[in-house]
């Protein structure tokens, strides 16, 4: 029998010359190997299954932990809505923050007339001043607190002069901040002078560092952390969870 050969010119590609009976021989020696490791012949698949070998043919999935509930106290701090609601919003916040601006001026509206108007949620208001880089936000909580005292522990007199800085978060200056108290009726000038509330305002700060606050706006809705300015649909999800 004749012997072939096959031959590409230029980048040289040989197959070498074989007799027909040694191709045939190669060919089913070749055939063997393979089977012995894939058990071809057998027409078993207990040579290659495709799992990693140990592996559980079905694992069980790993679930997603629950966020854990933080024990954070609401101190003697201000409450905006029904003390008695079921659901609490802790609230750690920065006067001068932008983000904490606007989490007042797009969500807390909606908070508000959804859950807190109706009796649902109460928001507690507690101080986080970022005072490295935002050298108004402690005198700012400061002033509240003494609008606060000044009108004998007045909730109400206390959130109106939250809003009137969140309104004015531009012009912060302890100037302002003693005429903005004036129009709304209250002299801040001694008390806040003095530092009255300083140590109030920093042991806010301590309690929300212990509870794991790394920055400002932070919550806690009945425990469970809600960081940034998130949406409405963010806090309207962790709120009706709790109800």
């Amino acid at each position: 029998m004749e012997e072939t050969k096959n031959e590409s010119k230029g980048n040289m590609i040989t197959i070498k010359k074989h007799t027909l009976w040694q191709v045939g021989t190669f060919i089913f020696a070749a055939l063997f190997v393979v089977s012995l490791f894939t058990g071809g012949f057998s027409g078993s698949n207990a040579g290659v299954t495709g799992a990693a070998v140990g592996a559980p043919t079905n694992p069980t999935p790993t679930p997603i932990p629950e966020p854990s509930n933080v024990q954070v106290s609401v101190d003697d701090d201000a409450v905006l809505g029904n003390k008695d609601a079921k659901v609490t919003i802790i609230e750690f916040s920065d006067y001068q923050c932008p983000f904490c601006g606007r989490f007042w001026s797009d969500t807390l509206p909606q908070i508000k007339s959804q859950y807190i108007d109706t009796k649902k949620v109460k928001l507690v208001y507690r101080d986080f001043p970022l005072t490295s880089i935002h050298p108004n936000a402690q005198p700012a909580a400061e002033a509240v607190e003494c609008v606060r005292y000044v009108a004998k522990g007045s909730d109400e007199a206390y959130f109106k002069m939250h809003d009137k800085i969140f309104q004015n978060q531009q012009a912060l200056s302890t100037e302002n901040l003693k005429a903005w108290a004036k129009e709304l009726g209250y002299d801040i000038t001694s008390c806040l002078d003095s530092g009255k509330f300083r140590s109030e305002v920093q042991k806010d700060s301590s309690d929300g560092q212990s509870a794991g606050v790394q920055g400002t706006p932070a919550f806690f809705i009945n425990g469970k952390l809600v960081s940034g300015a998130q949406p409405f649909s963010v806090f309207k999800q962790a709120i009706d969870a709790e109800l």
